[in-house]
């Protein structure tokens, strides 16, 4: 008779999402996760396979998580140039306020796994894929109510602005305290659009 789980799946990836992100995939041991997760090995491995497959599985539960959350609120907007605002915003309020300095978990396994895992590289990229969807018709719902400029197509100025919230979310990784650093990069951003 096969034994029921007496864990939440979900939950579960949220604390791999956790350990994950604060010591990367190459610094994240298997004890660490039986630690962290709270599991014994053997619930580890039967229910999601070996690390790269447990890896893999949060890492996508943080895709479809963050790109619902900044779809929703774009789809929603009024203005979107005072959106993407508040985007960047939120961003900066979360790396200036993260004392383990995590980044953004897609970026940081973007570097770290993305060129040697080819299933990494297919969540980065379809992450970027589809955020650069969400960014373009943004843009072009800006442009359309006259508050982006159309100096730009609305897929180069997604891409950009897309570049620039990821970049942002890099130098949160590396530490940078200084508010100015990150409120000169939203300007720039801002001048263009």
């Amino acid at each position: 008779m096969a034994r029921t789980k007496e864990f939440n799946e979900d939950k579960a990836l949220d604390k791999a999402i956790e350990i994950f992100w604060h010591k990367g995939y190459n610094g994240t041991s298997a004890q660490d996760l039986v630690t962290h997760l709270g599991l014994s090995r053997s619930s580890l491995y039967d229910t999601f396979g070996d690390k790269q497959k447990l890896f893999a599985k949060a890492l996508k539960k943080y895709h479809e998580e963050n790109y619902v959350k900044i779809k929703e609120i774009l789809e929603a907007s009024v203005n979107i140039k005072e959106t993407l605002s508040v985007i960047f915003k939120l961003a900066i309020v979360e790396s200036l306020e993260d004392r383990i300095t995590k980044g953004c978990f897609m970026v940081n396994s973007s570097v770290e796994l993305a060129m040697h895992d080819e299933e990494i590289a297919k969540i980065v990229t379809m992450n970027s894929q589809l955020m650069e969807e969400v960014f373009t018709n943004a843009v072009k719902k800006g442009q359309e109510a006259g508050h982006i400029s159309k100096k730009l197509e609305a897929k180069v100025l997604a891409r950009f602005i897309f570049n620039n919230y990821s970049g942002i979310r890099v130098l949160a990784r590396t530490g940078e305290r200084n508010k100015q650093v990150y409120d000169d990069i939203v300007k720039a951003v801002f001048s263009v659009l």
